[in-house]
């Protein structure tokens, strides 16, 4: 996880995830199209997503399609966004629970 954590830490590797979000199964050359940094710059940042997980390629022919491959993220979110989430669902169900209580009191 510390991996995906290192990989998502900077800006251009989150730009470049949401490139595939938009549009999965894209080249170097498409990727790198209208960023500000160099097609070999762009490489090295591919390569980071690729070790992270976060990218997996295929070749097709001479050309290497890149691919968002969101299972760490969702990892991410069940490991540190569900718990928080759990937590807001208890203080939900208790609220729900309270007025409900309060509701019956006023009847009787």
């Amino acid at each position: 996880m510390a991996d995906v954590f290192r990989a998502l830490a900077d800006d251009s590797r989150r730009a470049l995830l949401d490139r595939l979000f938009a549009r999965n199964g894209q080249t170097l050359r498409q990727l790198a199209a209208n960023l500000p940094m160099s097609r070999q710059a762009v490489a090295k940042h591919l390569a980071i997503l690729e070790e992270a997980n976060l990218v997996s390629t295929i070749w097709r022919g001479r050309e290497k399609l890149h691919y968002l491959n969101p299972v760490p993220i969702a990892g991410i979110v069940r490991r540190w966004v569900g718990k928080f989430e759990d937590a807001r669902l208890e203080a939900l169900t208790d609220f729900q629970h309270q007025i409900e209580t309060n509701k019956e009191k006023r009847r009787a």
